[in-house]
């Protein structure tokens, strides 16, 4: 028997596993490990794929600080029996801003409606577009962005704060994990995804790459993370199947959102695979999530009662496990209820049924990506538990473990 040393949770650190099963693991996470850095190598981006410019030549983007915001316009009622609006009625300045510039020059410039309500007001700092006239003539100045950048940082640092003086070392570990992930979704998967990867292959390999690192520098090396570990892997392999499956069976284009834009850039794309890792990358987070908390119980459970044997260590951990998914059910549909509020009262004000509503690619995109991480989800707690409760020891090890502790 060999002893597996964990990081938290009272009595766990005496917790023992069984030598067969915690070999079978490691040896299976080795393996997945070794495919991992060859996908890397099969779909690291070659740097030859399509880009585009985001402004014309010769356009600067300067800073300037908000002198007057006008009023909106009056908003055109989508209403076919409704009378045109005459838009001489309108005030001459509606949707407007006056934008004092570094050189102190002062500039009208049209403002999006959201722009002029969102509660801008004199002083603010805000971006424009400069837009040279060909010829030497005057700049023509346009709006484009809000100036955020204070605001976002005092966010981003109050989370870094309250993560570390809460979690402590772990918080700031996992901090560590959350740059790294978004490092290979930005330096990997994207790249990979615009050089033509297949959307499957980047997915499960930026996947297993982001939980190698995640998971072992937030929660230590150790036999109860690679049952986590284990199980995510899972989880990600189920929920790769329902999609390739899903976009299939569905027929889903993945052109839905701001892909009809990209599509503009990258015509050659393969926007089906898109959707397919998209998908994939989403059920990430809450995998980690339950299959942590199914591997902890069981090493808590089995600390604690050392006399129970496996199948009950299984039924236990199972039990904490239900409770769990109940939650993250209701977490992944509320996460997308939040984040698509404004579509959805969209589809409430027309009168179209429920099948209409459905059938469109949007939500049908939308269902298929809520589903298949929530059937990964519920999948991998049993798996995890199983995997977790075949490798600590039986229960008579476990009690003899435990009495010669108490000698």
């Amino acid at each position: 028997m060999g002893g597996a040393h964990s990081h938290t949770g009272t009595g766990t650190e005496h917790v023992q596993t069984a030598r067969t099963p915690r070999v079978v693991l490691l040896t299976g996470l080795a393996l997945v490990a070794v495919a991992t850095v060859v996908g890397l190598v099969v779909f690291w981006p070659s740097g030859e794929r399509p880009s585009a410019e985001f402004s014309a030549p010769g356009v600067t983007f300067p800073q300037a600080t908000v002198v007057t915001v006008h009023e909106p316009c009056p908003v055109i009622v989508a209403d076919p029996s409704a009378p045109p609006a005459e838009r001489e009625d309108f005030p001459e300045l509606c949707n407007k801003l006056d934008a004092e510039l570094a050189s102190g020059e002062t500039v009208t410039v049209d403002a999006p409606p959201g722009v002029v309500t969102s509660g801008l007001e004199h002083g603010d700092e805000i971006k424009l577009s400069a837009i040279p006239t060909p010829g030497g003539g005057p700049t023509v100045y346009s709006w484009y962005s809000t100036e955020r950048d204070f605001p976002l940082g005092l966010m981003t640092a109050l989370f870094v704060v309250v993560v570390a003086f809460v979690a402590r070392w772990r918080g700031v570990l996992a901090l560590v994990g959350l740059g790294f992930a978004g490092l290979v979704v930005w330096k990997f998967m994207l790249p990979a995804l615009l050089d033509g990867g297949s959307g499957l292959g980047v997915a499960l390999t930026g996947s297993a790459a982001i939980m190698f690192v995640v998971l072992y520098l937030a929660h230590g090396p150790s036999v109860r993370t690679s049952t986590a570990l284990a199980g995510t892997l899972a989880g990600v392999g189920i929920i790769s199947l329902l999609t390739v499956y899903a976009v299939d069976a569905v027929r889903l284009s993945g052109l839905g959102h701001d892909a009809e834009f990209l599509r503009t850039l990258t015509p050659d794309l393969d926007f089906r695979g898109v959707l397919t890792c998209a998908i994939i990358i989403a059920g990430l987070g809450i995998l980690n999530d339950v299959t942590i908390t199914q591997s902890s119980s069981v090493w808590e459970l089995r600390a604690a009662a050392p006399e129970m044997s496996r199948r009950q260590l299984y039924a236990s951990a199972m039990r904490i496990g239900r409770d769990h998914i109940a939650s993250t059910i209701y977490t992944i549909v509320f996460v997308y209820a939040g984040t698509a509020i404004a579509a959805l009262m969209l589809i409430a004000l027309y009168d179209r049924s429920f099948t209409d509503v459905v059938s469109s690619d949007a939500i049908a995109e939308e269902i298929v990506r809520t589903l298949a991480s929530a059937v990964g989800l519920v999948l991998a707690v049993p798996a995890t538990t199983a995997i977790a409760a075949a490798t600590v020891t039986g229960a008579a090890t476990a009690r003899a473990g435990s009495a010669a502790e108490r000698l």
